[in-house]
């Protein structure tokens, strides 16, 4: 203890100077923040109004361009017998959709894969692509589920 107390005695016109010189910065330091303050107080204000315009804005253009979807989930038991099924063969003449297309039509909507159809129907997968795209385009859908869909509306499948 009595080391320290001699060594800030010896040192104190050093110490004295250096904390003097702190304050010193200090108030100089705070005077020219001060000076900025005062001579820049409008556009200080107008940076303030403009960050919080711009975050405004950004939020309202995020509320406004997400588009409002609920999700309705509807169940409702279906029941389908192969019984009551009725071919519509109108449709399928207006259509031109031939018998092997209304065959590779029927394996899609039981769910089979395109390499599995191939392999039911014993011809390669290139033709099972050609047949099922020649019955996407001709009932004008892009997707399975929704030729499968189609074509029980049209009751071209059970």
């Amino acid at each position: 203890m009595s080391m320290s107390l001699n060594y800030f005695s010896k040192f104190r016109s050093v110490f004295i100077y250096g904390v003097s010189l702190a304050a010193l910065l200090f108030l100089l330091k705070w005077l020219e923040w001060r000076f900025i303050i005062v001579n820049y107080t409008f556009e200080i204000y107008a940076g303030f109004i403009a960050v919080i315009f711009t975050g405004l804005g950004i939020w309202l253009a995020l509320k406004l361009s997400k588009p409002k979807t609920t999700i309705v989930t509807v169940e409702k038991e279906t029941v389908i017998t192969n019984d009551e099924f009725v071919l519509n063969e109108n449709v399928l003449d207006e259509m031109g959709i031939s018998k092997r297309e209304l065959e590779v039509l029927q394996l899609i909507a039981q769910g089979l894969s395109n390499q599995q159809i191939a392999e039911q129907l014993f011809v390669s997968l290139n033709t099972i692509k050609t047949h099922s795209s020649k019955v996407f385009e001709k009932l004008e859908v892009q997707r399975r589920t929704q030729a499968v869909e189609k074509a029980k509306r049209l009751s071209l499948i059970p």
